[in-house]
């Protein structure tokens, strides 16, 4: 907080409690907060506004043409900035490449985090057909998250018995920019948790699961990754409640975007027990990604319509293949002559005939340089998903070395035992 900020501290949302050892940590009150939530006119607005773009961006994926072709592409963009948030430096093409078996020197080391990600987005949308979202799931989840990858050393998949905090590099408990709750604590902060998720509240569930996200990120229940579990939970609370039947909202964009009023947000929950202005910028983020994302959805439609005509123009007799080739790269955006042969069950030859028919007509482009083994991406179709700013051009991050440490210490959190 600013120091002329004039807030006074309240301990509607918790109160930092003294440890034996001399640090005080924070105890978070159970969920809904008292006294309630503050419905002004700003927050009647931004929810009402959260709704309609959310049933604009939950309708247009529908009139999409088999709309899990194109699911994937959203969860991996989700993946990618919730990633980022903690510091990874992997972009869409760099997952995209590595999950094509490309390989290439210069993919940053941290491309299995943004892989697990996604596995763990799959695996837990697979689950949550058939088990209620639950303590259980997350533990799965977030093993699957953790798994060879950054945070391997720090239990995946189990609650953390041990003291964590938040701060800069070379932070102490007692420096600390956050200290949750102490570990003999979390069981019973999170049980309440479970507990509020499925109670049939009147609470608007926009403004329930920000509630959940808020509180989640608060007790901290991970040695690691409990940024990544916690935007899952968003993503994951969404379709369980049926507010949106495919996970292509990427809410982390905003995040991103807005990184350091996010954490600000949160923080002030803890300090000043300030859920309004929390649940006001969530709510802003929901109906701002769902807008960008509709915005996807819409140029998808065009370019696939644009592309089939093309090929049906230009290929002729070949044409039958050319569209069956497309329709694959939505699902897997890049593709090489060999794989093309499998799939439509020709020859290398005619394959590679194909494949350079279409890097032709601009639809796939060659990726590698080389003239043999050759790689191609449906670039187009990746690019509506490519963040400019951020994510697809790494000169644009812009980050230095003590901007990127910081980021990596938001969820690369200290440990005593």
């Amino acid at each position: 907080m600013p120091p002329n900020d004039t807030t006074q501290r309240s301990a509607r949302a918790g109160r930092y409690q003294r440890q034996l050892t001399g640090y005080s940590a924070f105890m978070p009150e159970p969920l809904p907060p008292q006294p309630g939530l503050v419905f002004d006119d700003e927050m009647h607005t931004l929810l009402s506004r959260a709704d309609r773009a959310l049933g604009r961006l939950d309708g247009s994926i529908q009139t999409l043409p088999n709309p899990d072709l194109f699911v994937l592409m959203y969860i991996r963009k989700e993946a990618v900035l919730s990633s980022q948030i903690e510091g990874t430096q992997s972009s869409l093409d760099d997952v995209l490449e590595v999950e094509a078996s490309v390989f290439d020197n210069e993919h940053p080391q941290d491309v299995g985090e943004v892989i697990n990600y996604i596995h763990a987005m799959n695996y837990g949308l697979k689950r949550l057909e058939t088990l209620p979202l639950s303590l259980r799931l997350i533990k799965e989840i977030h093993e699957i998250l953790l798994n060879s990858a950054r945070g391997r050393d720090k239990r995946p998949g189990e609650f953390r018995r041990t003291q964590n905090w938040i701060g800069p590099s070379g932070c102490t408990l007692s420096t600390a920019t956050f200290v949750p709750p102490p570990p003999d604590e979390v069981m019973q902060l999170l049980g309440s948790l479970e507990a509020f998720m499925h109670d049939n509240d009147h609470i608007p569930i926009l403004i329930k699961i920000g509630m959940i996200h808020a509180q989640f990120e608060t007790i901290h229940p991970f040695l690691d990754g409990n940024g990544r579990v916690g935007r899952l939970l968003i993503t994951f609370l969404l379709c369980q409640k049926e507010i949106m039947m495919k996970p292509v909202l990427y809410i982390s964009h905003f995040f991103k975007e807005h990184r350091s009023e996010y954490y600000e947000k949160l923080q002030r929950i803890r300090d000043y027990g300030d859920w309004e202005a929390w649940t006001k910028f969530f709510l802003r983020g929901i109906a701002t990604v769902s807008l960008e994302a509709t915005e996807t959805a819409r140029r998808i439609v065009g370019l696939r319509e644009e592309h089939r005509t093309l090929i049906t123009l230009k290929l002729g007799r070949s044409a039958g293949s050319g569209l069956t080739i497309m329709e694959r790269l939505y699902s897997k955006p890049i593709i090489n002559v060999g794989e093309t042969s499998d799939l439509l069950g020709i020859t290398y030859q005619s394959a590679n005939s194909l494949i350079q028919r279409l890097s032709d007509l601009y639809i796939i482009e060659e990726i590698t340089g080389n003239k043999r083994n050759r790689v191609f991406r449906y670039t187009p179709y990746v690019s509506l998903f490519s963040d400019n700013r951020a994510e697809h051009n790494e000169s644009n991050v812009a980050r230095t070395e003590s901007e990127h440490m910081d980021m990596e210490k938001q969820d690369n959190v200290n440990i005593v035992d």
